[in-house]
């Protein structure tokens, strides 16, 4: 049976080695955009419910035992991801690396739902964690 996790605007389904994420919003301008096999973008304002997710579905045995399975001290490794980049145009925070969607149209589209192999989301959640608080202290400075 699949495990299920709601955090604010994102509800993510758990099974074998694979979670699949869900926005409120489904396929509208806000909803998230993947480029099947190459990245995805979150709408900024809601990147910090996604790393709240994130970390939630890292508590769970599912994940841990995702990770037994795989034997790889690699896996979970940041390096797999980039480093999150803001689109001031769209209002967008990208990612490149292993997520993937239904449709297999190159270029970024809305969907409704993507999946990532759970032994991916340490390493999404270290890029994400590190791109926040870059922000937030580039935010503080820019108060003062």
């Amino acid at each position: 049976m699949p495990t299920l996790t709601t955090v604010a605007d994102w509800t993510i389904t758990a099974s074998e080695d694979t979670a699949l994420f869900a926005h409120a919003v489904g396929d509208g301008y806000w909803a998230p955009r993947v480029w099947n096999g190459r990245g995805f973008g979150i709408a900024a304002a809601d990147l910090a419910a996604f790393d709240k997710a994130l970390g939630e579905i890292m508590k769970l045995p599912l994940y841990w035992q995702a990770r037994a399975r795989r034997g790889d001290s690699g896996a979970g490794d940041p390096a797999i991801w980039s480093e999150p980049r803001y689109e001031p145009d769209d209002d967008f925070v990208y990612v490149n690396g292993p997520c993937r969607s239904a449709g297999s149209t190159p270029g970024y589209r809305p969907v409704s739902t993507f999946d990532i192999d759970l032994v991916h989301l340490r390493g999404l959640r270290v890029r994400i964690a590190a791109y926040r608080s870059a922000a937030g202290a580039r935010s503080d400075a820019g108060a003062e």
